[in-house]
């Protein structure tokens, strides 16, 4: 079983809650505090952003994120030294959501080396088409690490295709378009995961794009397997800066709590 898998069985209830933050924003050393904190509050996995240039799947919060973390001039290595100071402190499982470019400006495989070498469970690509992944999972599955798929709200043939051959989870987009707060979320969720499980029934679904309240936490992890939140967090981590680790842990603590009380 991979770490991700592990995540998912020991999360409770086999509800994960996932949040997401761009690291060094708005300091390397803010976002290891994060990390430990937030795993302290109740995150099951922890997804954490290497700051690209152009990140195509993000919205204007995570974009403005991404600036920062860039105007500070922080690297790939840094991010794993960042890693390996959370792995003295705390054994949370996590995940790198970054984009093709770093990963091959940095090597496919000395990329995946590195993660396997800190612990970490996989990697989220969200520019790369499931038709090209294999250049991606082959080396990380090497590694002993996930690659992350992504289904949007498409064709039933599509998500069925892509979930055939996913690893560790499958992470529902549940809105099409960029990342951000949504006031609703009106696409069946429910359907989504029910053609997943029929493929996989074994494999973890976990709902992000839009989730920014307690209630649509519950509601996702209610038919599914877990909810990322990203936005909302970055949100207030952008507003606040380095003050940002207490308020910011207490959001979790509540989401984290309405996620693992899903039914």
């Amino acid at each position: 079983m991979s770490r991700i898998s592990q995540a998912f069985a020991a999360a409770p209830g086999g509800k994960a809650f996932i949040p997401f933050i761009t690291a060094g924003d708005p300091t390397l050393d803010v976002t290891e505090e994060l990390v430990v904190a937030m795993a302290d509050a109740g995150a099951d996995l922890i997804e954490l952003g290497i700051p690209f240039s152009d990140p195509t799947a993000e919205g204007p919060v995570i974009q403005a994120a991404n600036l920062r973390a860039l105007r500070n001039k922080v690297t790939t290595d840094d991010v794993f030294a960042m890693v390996e100071r959370v792995r003295t402190r705390c054994d949370v499982p996590l995940v790198i959501m970054t984009y093709a470019n770093v990963v091959y400006s940095y090597g496919i495989e000395r990329f995946a080396a590195r993660q396997a070498e800190l612990g970490m469970g996989g990697v989220i690509l969200p520019d790369v088409p499931h038709e090209e992944k294999e250049e991606f999972s082959a080396p990380f599955g090497a590694a002993g690490l996930d690659v992350v798929s992504l289904i949007a709200p498409t064709s039933r043939e599509r998500i069925r295709a892509i979930a055939r051959d996913a690893k560790g989870f499958v992470y529902c987009v549940s809105s099409l378009g960029v990342t951000g707060v949504r006031s609703k979320i009106t696409t069946d969720i429910g359907a989504m995961v029910r053609l997943v499980k029929e493929e996989r029934p074994d494999l973890p679904c976990a709902v992000g794009f839009g989730i920014s309240t307690p209630e649509q936490a519950a509601s996702m992890a209610a038919v599914s397997d877990g909810a990322i939140v990203g936005s909302a967090i970055v949100r207030m981590i952008g507003e606040l800066g380095e003050a940002c680790v207490e308020p910011v842990c207490a959001y979790v603590r509540e989401m984290a709590d309405a996620v693992h009380g899903a039914r």
